[in-house]
């Protein structure tokens, strides 16, 4: 007899401060993510190293370090979605959203000036959800992920490149 049960997902906490500028939106971590309890923790997802040369500093491993890069550099990252039902980790397999509430983290965080989506996906659930917020600019971004494997490295990083003239 199959399992019928839905697995409901739930997104980290944001990783921001007082100081941040540009808010970066994924959609939902991965299994991999999850799993570690760590955004973009998949080993192929592009994500840490493309914000390594995005902000000129050298890759590490090491999270805590990873998290205070980002936070030195005025860049907060978190997810549109709260929670979900998505079995495995692909972006395209996400349903039942319920989004993070970003419209009040951007009020208690008034120095964000500009959204940067980590994908169309994420870019998509935001307008899904959520008017534009008057001063607050958007960029779209190619996606990190290994899934998004149509697009080389190459030209994702010419894309997160354009990071550097908001930080």
């Amino acid at each position: 007899m199959p399992n019928n049960e839905k697995t409901i997902i739930q997104s980290f906490a944001p990783i921001i401060d007082d100081d941040s500028r540009i808010l970066i939106l994924g959609t939902m971590p991965g299994e991999e993510s999850l799993r570690q309890q760590q955004y973009y923790a998949h080993k192929q997802n592009l994500f840490w190293k493309l914000i390594c040369h995005v902000t000129n500093q050298p890759f590490t491993e090491l999270y805590e370090e990873r998290k205070q890069l980002l936070l030195k550099n005025h860049i907060a990252l978190w997810d549109v979605c709260q929670t979900c039902v998505r079995e495995g980790s692909l972006d395209s397999d996400i349903k039942e959203v319920i989004p993070n509430s970003i419209d009040q983290l951007l009020e208690k965080h008034p120095n964000i000036q500009r959204l940067a989506f980590n994908g169309k996906k994420a870019e998509a659930l935001f307008k899904k959800y959520f008017k534009p917020f008057g001063k607050i600019n958007s960029l779209s971004l190619p996606s990190t992920s290994p899934a998004n494997a149509s697009m080389s490295i190459e030209k994702k990083l010419s894309s997160w490149c354009v990071l550097s003239n908001y930080l």
